[in-house]
This record gives structure tokens, C-alpha cells and sequence, in this order.
């Protein structure tokens, strides 16, 4: 089915100040600004951390800790979210004080998420005096009592959706609990963290503790780099909170106030420093960041981060490129087995299935949450990918459309079939989730039944809407600058995307799968623009004239040299007009 090319209804801007450019005013209103208060992306804006629930009894727990210097150790998770997190307290703990701070990060393919039972055992050997979870712990029941069993203290810090049940925590730090009034729900893992480290930080000033104890306020805005990684990484809602701290993070990185190893990362990326932005933590550094976790072991990820010098983060910044090289050809040969399968059961129906749930015993466990994106995006269908597992598991990962939140869907399986998931977690759109090999089929039926309940045909319609027509008079690079000097865009918050008819005066492939294509404009200039992972069945398409094309407005850099470029996100042949 073809993606809709829809542009947005204009929306009233008039509460917006005058002082902006007409087109970027209409962009904000229509991603829902409604005050010019949350343009203000200063630090000062912030929200207040007294509104997460148990915050100060957290700091009460650390101060304790902190004074009787006992041992902490940070249990983090295997993504990107889960590796600046635990970057955030290991580098933000030791300055106040903190003497014995580690952490670990269980073995996504032994251990899976979270803090299991299994890595609680591990846990207990260790002997710390206090854990803090970080991007996990929430649905952690069983791990936590084991830890607190063996009378160790615990503070959750998380953001995904509870449960029923929440775990038996000292503290839980989460603004999706259903009692906490913290007004941003989308804040990622490693902006709960930092936000602990404000607390922290205030809750000691107010007990004259760094005076006393003649030590400098710690400087937490020199986490800030890794926060706007973490947050743009974990494709969370981009809201004013959320903005503001990649905003803050992004400002340091291209006035070069930043780590060495986010440092090498922007490097071996290709990217340039002083123009980095937000898509490029999301497209460059995250999956460089997340490869390790995928196919390795995230603690590589993380000492990049906590790298002291360069020559020691691009020694890790090269491996993790290299991972990400071997994650790539592993997720392409995933990919066309997967679309044979789904040809196959194309053939014989002429239909998009309306839901994907596939499972082969040779999958990478560490590449299915790509896959699912992946044919999410192209089949425009909620997808399911499984791996094998131990002991006879299958580990999922699921992604889904507007309008199907997976994770309540997962719940509505759970209650209709009990014990068919043995555990499950996450968000609207994406989730995990195990199950035994035997229960494939019938949870692939299950699953299946529940979309098909849901998608409706609207649903069912893949809509790519746009902000119309961009005026003549701002088809240039003196624009484009602005525009991403408007952001930071992102999850919820889009790149600005434009669609107009082009004439299209030359078209080839490039990389296999990349259409680089010359346009001329309406205005008469003629604009570069390239297309990625086109439908190399359509395109090149010699008898197409012009096209219809959604696209964002870019700058291309080529050895040190500027020039205008779009991105197509969406293109349509026009034979003729």
C-alpha cells in the first residue's frame, strides 16, 4: 500500500512571538507549542525534580550512604538509554564524594533484561551496600526481593510503564508510576538519572554538606553531552523537558565542551561537531553506542563514555564501529530472509498481512528489535521478531504503528492466555517480551487476533504528513540553517518535512539501494537530493518526468564545502503533468 502524502491543516499560530519566521511559527504551533515559554530551551526552565515521587527519600538513602561511604554498584541495562545512564551516575556519583561506585550490566543473551533472579545472585556475591537500577527495575519483582532479601538497599530509577505489581523497592524514581506528578511521562532512563543527581546535589547544598566537607558543588552540566545521546537514542518523545536537555547537551558538544569518547564517536561517524545534531545521535552515534549491546557487551559502550583521554575512546570508538559494520550485514541477511517469508505469504494472499510475527532459530537475538523496525516501517504493520533464547525460550521484540500500543496489547495476551508470555515489558510502541518455543504458534495466533481487532482500515493506511509546500523564498541554505538552528527535532516533535512536485532531470542508483536524483525546483534552481533503501523495483523509473515528493531540507558537507540538499523521505512518480 502506498503512503499518503498528507499536508497538515494549518493551525493558529497567533499566540506565538512575531519575532519568527512565519514558516518556522506555523511548524511549532503545529507540534503543539502553545506557549512561547516552551521555546526557552535554558537550563533554567527545567522541571522541578521535587515533583518525582520518592526523590528525596533517594537522597536520604544516598546521603546515608554517601556519609558511611559504602559501596554502590549501578545495575544498567544493554542499550543505549541503559549505557548513558549508568555513564550519568558513574560519572556524576564520584563527585560528590561517592568512593566505591561500579556497575553491571546483565548479558543480554544469558541474562536478558533487567535485574532477573539470575543477576540478582550475582548481585548478592558482590556484596554491595546499595543498588541503583537505572532504565530498568520497575517490572523487576522477583530480582529486587532477592537483593533486598540479602539486606541490601534499592533505588529504582526507570521510565518505562509499571505493572500491577511494583517491586519492593527503598525508593522508586519513576514518572510513569501512577502516583508521581512529574508532568513528563517521555523523560528518558538517563534523564531520571540526572534528575536524581539534581536532587542529590540540592538536597546536600541544603545540608550545607559540600562546606562542611570542603568539596565543590559537583558540575552536572557536564553530563548534559550524555544525556541528550541517551535521550535522543531511546526515541522519547521529544517534549519541552526533553528538548531542553538535548538542547543543552548539543550546545556543549558544538562549542567542544564534551568527552572524549562522545567525542570519538562523532569521529569515526563522519560527523562534524560544530553542526552536530539531534538525528545525528539517533542515525550516527546510538547505533554505533547500541552495537555493542547487541552483539557484544554493553560495558564496551560504556567505557567509551567514561573514556579519560582520546586515545583510549577511539580505541573503543573503532571497535564499536567495526560491531556496527557486523551488526549491519548480519540485520541485511535477517532482512531478506524475513521479506522472503513475507513475499511467500504475499503471493498466496495478494494482501499485507496485518501483523507480522515471524521466528527463525538462527536469528541474532541482538539485531530482532532492528528487524522488527525495519519491516514495521515497510509493511506499515505491528511486528514481532523472536530468537531463540536458553532453556528453550524465544525472546521478542516488538514494534508498533499509531494508534496500537503494544504494550497493553501484550497485557490483553497475557490476561486472555495465562502463563503463553513468561514476562514482558515497555512502551506503546515498542516492548519485549519471552516466550516458550513450543507457545510460538499459539501466541502467533494470538497475536495476530488481537491486531486484527484493532486495525482498523484508516489504521491500516500509512500517512506521511507533511508541512506543505515550503515558499520559494525559502528553497535555500540560508533557511535550512535556520531551520536546524529551530530544533532540536525528533520523536514527536518532527523534522520539518515539505512536499511538493519536482521535475526530475536525473536519476541513478548509488550504494546498491540509494536513489541520487538532480530536481528542478519551481523556482528554476536545480537541487541534489538523495532517497534511501528505495524500492529498487520502481526506481530508477526512466518514464517518470516528475514526482511527488515529501523531503527535508538539508545541508550536504563535502570536503569542506556547503551546499543545499534534500532528503526524501517519500517519492511518487508523476508521468506527466
Amino acid at each position: 500500500m502506498q503512503t499518503k502524502i498528507q499536508p497538515r491543516a494549518r493551525i493558529d499560530d497567533s499566540h506565538l512571538p512575531e519575532n519568527l519566521h512565519p514558516v518556522i511559527k506555523q511548524l511549532y504551533a503545529a507540534r503543539g507549542v502553545r506557549s512561547s515559554d516552551e521555546l526557552n530551551n535554558s537550563a533554567a526552565t527545567l522541571l522541578d525534580f521535587k515533583l518525582f515521587k520518592d526523590i528525596i527519600k533517594a537522597c536520604d538513602i544516598l546521603h546515608t550512604a554517601l556519609t558511611a561511604q559504602q559501596r554502590i554498584l549501578i545495575v544498567g541495562d544493554f542499550d543505549a538509554d541503559g549505557a548513558t545512564s549508568t555513564a550519568v551516575l558513574m560519572e556524576g556519583l564520584p563527585q560528590f564524594g561517592f568512593a566505591s561506585v561500579d556497575y553491571l550490566v546483565p548479558d543480554r543473551f544469558s541474562l536478558g533484561y533487567g535485574l532477573s533472579p539470575a543477576l540478582a545472585e550475582q548481585i548478592v556475591q558482590l556484596r554491595p551496600d546499595l543498588v541503583i537500577t537505572v532504565d530498568n527495575g520497575i517490572s523487576c519483582i522477583a530480582g529486587i526481593e532477592i537483593v533486598k532479601q540479602a539486606g541490601i538497599k534499592v533505588i529504582v530509577t526507570d521510565h518505562h510503564l509499571q505493572g500491577e505489581q511494583l517491586p519492593n523497592a527503598d525508593a522508586i524514581i519513576n514518572p510513569n508510576q501512577h502516583d508521581c506528578q512529574f508532568p513528563s511521562k517521555s523523560i528518558a532512563g538517563v534523564g531520571v538519572a540526572f534528575y536524581l543527581l539534581v536532587a542529590l546535589r540540592n538536597y546536600l547544598r541544603e545540608a550545607t554538606y559540600f562546606e562542611k566537607a570542603g568539596r565543590p558543588e559537583p558540575n552536572l552540566a557536564s553530563l548534559l553531552d550524555i544525556v541528550a545521546l541517551g535521550t535522543v537514542a531511546d526515541v522519547v518523545a521529544l517534549d519541552s523537558n526533553n528538548r531542553t536537555l538535548v538542547y543543552q547537551g548539543l550546545a556543549r558538544i558544538k562549542s567542544g565542551r564534551t568527552r572524549p569518547g562522545i567525542r570519538a564517536l562523532i569521529e569515526v561517524s563522519n560527523r562534524n561537531m560544530n553542526r552536530l545534531s539531534a538525528s545525528d545521535f539517533g542515525f550516527s552515534l546510538a547505533p554505533r553506542l547500541n552495537a555493542a549491546g547487541r552483539l557484544d557487551d554493553m560495558s564496551l559502550g560504556i567505557a567509551c563514555l567514561l573514556a579519560k583521554d582520546d586515545f583510549q575512546a577511539k580505541r573503543i570508538a573503532n571497535e564499536l564501529d567495526s560491531l556496527n559494520h557486523e551488526r549491519r550485514e548480519i540485520e541485511q541477511g535477517m532482512q531478506q530472509e524475513a521479506q522472503a517469508v513475507l513475499e511467500r505469504l504475499n503471493n498466496k494472499t495478494q494482501e499485507v498481512p496485518n501483523a507480522v510475527c515471524l521466528y527463525q532459530d538462527d536469528w541474532h537475538q541482538g539485531v530482532i528489535g532492528i528487524l522488527a523496525g525495519r519491516l514495521k516501517e515497510k509493511y506499515h504493520r505491528p511486528a514481532v521478531i523472536f530468537a531463540q533464547g536458553d532453556d528453550g525460550q524465544l525472546k521478542g521484540s516488538c514494534r508498533s504503528i499509531e494508534g496500537i500500543h503494544m504494550r497493553d496489547l501484550l497485557e490483553h495476551i497475557n490476561t486472555d492466555n495465562p502463563e503463553l508470555i513468561l514476562k514482558f515489558g515497555g512502551h506503546a510502541m515498542a516492548a519485549g517480551l519471552s516466550i516458550q518455543e513450543s507457545n510460538f504458534t499459539q501466541f502467533k495466533a494470538a497475536f495476530e487476533a488481537k491486531v486484527e481487532a484493532l486495525l482498523s482500515d484508516e489504521l491500516k493506511q500509512s500517512v506521511l504528513l507533511t508541512d506543505g509546500a515550503l515558499p520559494p523564498e525559502c528553497f535555500n541554505m540560508d533557511f535550512a540553517n535556520e531551520l536546524q538552528g529551530a530544533g532540536p527535532w525528533g520523536q514527536q516533535f518532527p523534522e520539518p518535512v515539505f512536499s511538493e512536485r519536482f521535475e526530475i532531470v536525473q536519476q541513478r542508483l548509488v550504494g546498491e539501494k540509494h536513489l541520487k536524483l538532480v530536481l528542478k525546483h519551481q523556482t528554476g534552481k536545480l537541487v541534489d537530493a538523495i532517497a534511501f533503501n528505495v524500492d529498487v523495483r520502481a526506481w530508477p523509473n526512466t518514464s517518470a518526468q516528475f514526482a511527488d515528493m515529501a523531503y527535508q531540507l538539508d545541508i550536504n558537507e563535502f570536503r569542506g564545502k556547503f551546499t543545499l540538499q534534500l532528503i526524501v523521505r517519500e517519492i511518487q512518480a508523476v508521468k506527466s503533468v
